[in-house]
């Protein structure tokens, strides 16, 4: 399924995402490095062994980038203007390698743009949940998307 045009959403409606994604080793160290965060939580197994968790956990902004990009090709791919922002992103459980992911959507808002005619701004709930079905990120996402063609 392709993205969904702004007049094709009702508030309410909801996504099961169909991907998954198990999270690697690999993930989590590419981008971790990539994004210049030197936590040892994420890139030392000994510091991470010693910690509360015992063990390597996920680089948080990784989950949140995949539980977005997880989301896309359901609900903007092709109809998207622009991402407006994205508010009250909590992370209420860890990620650990290994794990694997899913995410969900529900529309919360729907508003017409003003200054961009047939146009409007869509605000998504998306959360991340791992194989115990325990969340484990979620945030509010606002969408400028595209009306439908005429």
């Amino acid at each position: 399924m392709s993205g969904r045009h702004f007049d094709e959403w009702r508030i309410g409606d909801r996504i099961e995402h169909a991907i998954r994604r198990t999270v690697t080793e690999t993930d989590n160290l590419l981008f971790t490095t990539m994004t210049h965060n030197p936590q040892p939580l994420h890139l030392d197994a000994e510091a991470a062994k010693a910690s509360e968790f015992g063990q390597i956990l996920v680089n948080g902004t990784f989950t949140f980038s995949l539980m977005i990009g997880l989301t896309v090709g359901d609900t903007t791919l092709g109809t998207l203007v622009a991402n407006l922002g994205y508010d009250k992103v909590t992370m209420p459980a860890p990620v650990f390698l290994g794990d694997t992911l899913r995410a969900t959507s529900e529309v919360v808002e729907l508003k017409a743009s003003r200054s961009r005619p047939g146009c409007g701004i869509v605000t998504f709930r998306h959360e991340m949940l791992n194989q115990r079905d325990e969340v484990v990120c979620h945030c509010l996402r606002m969408a400028l998307l595209a009306g439908t063609p005429e």
